[in-house]
């Protein structure tokens, strides 16, 4: 792209020259009477017209939004920045853009959904030995302010020189501390924020801004996740047998308090109930069969003993 716009601002100034060159020509044959000093006039006019309109493609830059310009004067960077909008400039100056916006670098294990059109999951080592792959997605932007320095020191090609390597370091050296396991599962958002800072911090030095880190994917080797599920549905099982136990003395506690209510009953009528309580029972039972309205025969005992009721109808 550098190429493209070096070659366009030379294309710009190589049209005045040759509009220079012609108003020259026309005033060297202006003072000749052939046929061509007729012309001097109107060679003049074209020159002159070929130096405004490439004085002007080339003072004149419109820088897009979201970007910044960085000038070069033969090699030479200039630290003023061209911000958005239409900006005067050397007419021999080169103008290199920048694009401040939010960019995000995937690095993924999926093929053509990273920034790589090939596997470019990261394959770290953790602290028991085991090969974890992580997909990673970094958002960050160009400081613009920082964008001669980046140009001086970095060039335009800083996402395969500064933001992929960085990242991928980082991520290698903070994942040695971490058990597979805990970076799957109980430790990744600490994971998370380690690698952030560090990326975070080699970033600002260089003229870049970590806006986030996203790990979007962590897989474990094909044994461990089979552990894991083991470890899971095993889990399960307990979890299940304990609600089953549960449940059970529940069952067991019912049935005690209900033999007990039994025993209890059982208890009060054989010590509670007297001769005369039981004789007062009765005459009131007799008394509602009397109420009745069928005929019945009532034979009365001594007393002690229940009386015989014969049935009528």
């Amino acid at each position: 792209m550098k190429y493209f716009i070096f070659n366009k601002n030379l294309n710009y100034m190589f049209l005045s020259i040759i509009g220079i060159i012609i108003i020259f020509v026309g005033f060297a044959v202006s003072n000749q009477n052939n046929v061509i000093g007729r012309y001097s006039s109107i060679t003049k006019i074209i020159g002159l017209v070929l130096v405004i309109i490439g004085l002007s493609f080339s003072m004149f830059k419109v820088i897009d939004a979201g970007e910044v310009g960085v000038k070069t004067v033969f090699g030479k960077v200039d630290n003023d920045v061209l911000y958005s909008g239409l900006n005067v400039i050397n007419p021999i100056a080169v103008i290199t853009p920048f694009d401040v916006k939010t960019q995000n670098y995937t690095m993924s294990g999926v093929h053509d959904e990273g920034n790589k059109q090939t596997d470019d999951a990261l394959r770290v080592l953790s602290a028991d030995g085991l090969e974890v792959i992580i997909d990673l997605s970094v958002l960050f932007r160009v400081k613009g302010s920082s964008a001669p320095n980046i140009l001086r020191e970095i060039g335009t090609d800083y996402l395969e020189k500064i933001v992929r390597p960085v990242s991928r370091t980082a991520i290698r050296d903070n994942a040695v501390a971490y058990d597979a396991v805990a970076l799957y599962s109980s430790k990744r958002d600490e994971f998370q924020a380690k690698i952030f800072n560090t990326i975070e911090k080699s970033f600002a030095k260089r003229g870049l801004e970590l806006e986030q880190l996203l790990v979007r994917n962590i897989t474990l080797p094909a044994s461990v996740k089979a552990s894991i599920e083991s470890k899971i549905n095993a889990e399960q099982d307990a979890q299940k047998m304990t609600f089953v136990l549960q449940k059970e003395r529940q069952e067991a506690e019912r049935k005690r308090v209900e033999a007990q209510g039994i025993a209890d009953y059982q208890r009060i009528l054989s010590t509670g109930l007297s001769d005369r309580q039981l004789q007062y029972e009765s005459i009131l039972a007799q008394k509602e069969i009397a109420k009745s309205a069928n005929t019945k025969v009532i034979i009365m005992g001594n007393g002690k003993t229940a009386p015989i009721i014969l049935g009528g109808n």
